[in-house]
């Protein structure tokens, strides 16, 4: 199998040696850049999707601690499982910036692919709006001037530009504290476990009420924990060596996302008596003190706290990079391809910093229903741009390959799309008007983007095109 090289990369380099200026760099100085390795981003796919076991003490509080620890699982397989694969797939079969973007593109042309990297990016700065504010909810109990007001919107703002910045400082620095970070969020819930040993009673974990399940609260909350697999297909042009990189590195942050949910909840709901009511987000502190003390206690919120900043970090990378990516194709004007000196996408960051402030507002149950309702849009798409390549292209170079054939690939997306369908239904009216309304944007917003292209009003750089042309072997 020869190297392929896209029209679309062999474009964005001619773009970038004409932006030499203002800290930007040549293309042929690009390879200077490190790419990320295999430990730094199995952390960045951890925290795409997860960061840890904090929000999942809803799924106790919905359902209980029997269908809390079997959503997680049985979810784990009907819809991770499938969009990680498929992401392992698509990614190594386009190994470059923009993902999904160029997914979607490839299958069903340039207007659907802007309408996926409208409606994605849109989820995930909506997604990202949320780590700062709890953030600071964690810390308002020692420093109570932040739970509202003027101190709270100012400390939004400081700590959002702070991280805005590591994202700016390269990939290299997000992965080594997304790893950092990740240790540090994950070791309190192992020594709870340890201390939580002699208290362990099995019978707690079958407890179940099906009458008094609110199914809401629980689909999303598993959907929320559970999603984002495919965020990081949007820089898989940063990542070395992708074609064996990436499918080993899913699997492994599949792993460890599971880990970092179940061992939690055997914990916390077999070494005490469950009292559903309790189980919000936050309790996993209240567990700590109970079974270690105060000091466990502020270690968990410590972790919590700052593994809202490794969430931050790595979902602001994947959207800026997707910016990246869709001006490297022309769906953006170049200026989004402008990298900094250290090679991260200027542009692509201060316009996901700038939508993360103003979505800062919103609630914790708008900011995940509105992103589940919006991502489920999405990977609509994605599941149709894969069955449609398999068919369509089925001799196109793929380094992975999900096994069983094309039966197989539409086998697989049909229970994530019965699961996307419910998770739809079961949302309000008030989140189906406002993610019908933002989706709709997307449609509008293409045509105007086609019209400034055409005017020449801004500069646009490389095109898209089929992907025979595109990727087919030499």
């Amino acid at each position: 199998m020869k190297h392929r090289t896209s029209p679309a990369r062999q474009s964005s380099a001619k773009m970038l040696e004409n932006n030499v200026g203002m800290g930007e760099e040549s293309s042929h100085d690009l390879h200077k850049y490190s790419k990320v390795s295999i430990v730094p981003l199995v952390f960045l796919i951890f925290y795409e999707v997860s960061g840890g076991p904090f929000g999942v003490e809803d799924s106790v509080q919905a359902a209980g601690p029997l269908l809390a620890l079997l959503g997680f699982l049985v979810f784990a397989l009907i819809w991770s499982v499938p969009e990680a694969l498929i992401t392992a797939e698509m990614g190594t079969m386009f190994p470059e910036n923009g993902g999904y973007v160029v997914w979607v593109s490839s299958a069903l042309g340039p207007f659907w692919g802007f309408q996926q990297g409208w409606v994605k990016w849109l989820s995930g700065v909506i997604d990202n709006a949320l780590y700062p504010v709890l953030f600071l909810d964690y810390l308002k109990s020692a420093i109570p001037a932040l739970e509202s007001g003027l101190p709270r919107t100012i400390a939004v703002l400081v700590l959002t530009a702070i991280l805005t910045y590591l994202n700016y400082r390269g990939l290299t620095i997000v992965g080594w504290v997304a790893i950092l970070l990740g240790v540090f969020s994950l070791l309190p819930f192992i020594v709870m476990g340890l201390i939580a040993i002699p208290e362990i009673e099995p019978s707690r974990w079958l407890i179940v009420d099906l009458g008094t399940v609110n199914w809401s609260l629980y689909l999303n909350t598993l959907f929320w924990n559970l999603n984002y697999w495919d965020s990081i297909s949007t820089l898989t042009g940063e990542v070395e060596n992708p074609s064996k990189t990436l499918p080993k590195a899913l699997s492994y942050a599949l792993i460890m996302v599971l880990l970092g949910y179940i061992f939690p909840l055997l914990t916390g709901t077999g070494a005490i008596p469950v009292d559903r009511e309790l189980w919000s987000d936050g309790y996993f502190a209240d567990i700590a003190k109970i079974l270690g003390g105060v000091w466990l206690r502020t270690w968990v919120l410590a972790a919590a706290a700052l593994s809202n900043m490794g969430m931050f970090v790595a979902e602001m990378s994947s959207d800026s990079f997707q910016l990246l990516g869709m001006a490297e194709i022309g769906m953006l004007p170049s200026f989004f391809a402008k990298r900094s000196r250290y090679g991260t996408p200027l542009t692509g960051i201060l316009f996901s910093a700038s939508g993360v402030i103003l979505l800062s507002w919103l609630s914790f149950q708008e900011i995940v229903a509105a992103e589940n309702y919006l991502y489920c849009f999405g990977m609509i798409m994605e599941f149709i741009a894969f069955v449609k390549l398999r068919f369509q292209h089925p001799n196109l170079p793929r380094p992975y390959k999900i096994p069983f054939g094309n039966i197989g690939a539409i086998l697989i997306c049909i229970p994530p799309t019965v699961l996307i369908l419910v998770v739809l239904a079961l949302a309000s009216l008030k989140i189906m008007a406002i993610s019908i309304a933002a989706a709709v944007v997307g449609l509008v917003l293409q045509p105007c983007v086609e019209y400034m292209k055409k005017k020449r009003w801004y500069d646009f750089s490389g095109s898209f095109d089929n992907p025979d042309c595109q990727y087919a072997s030499v």
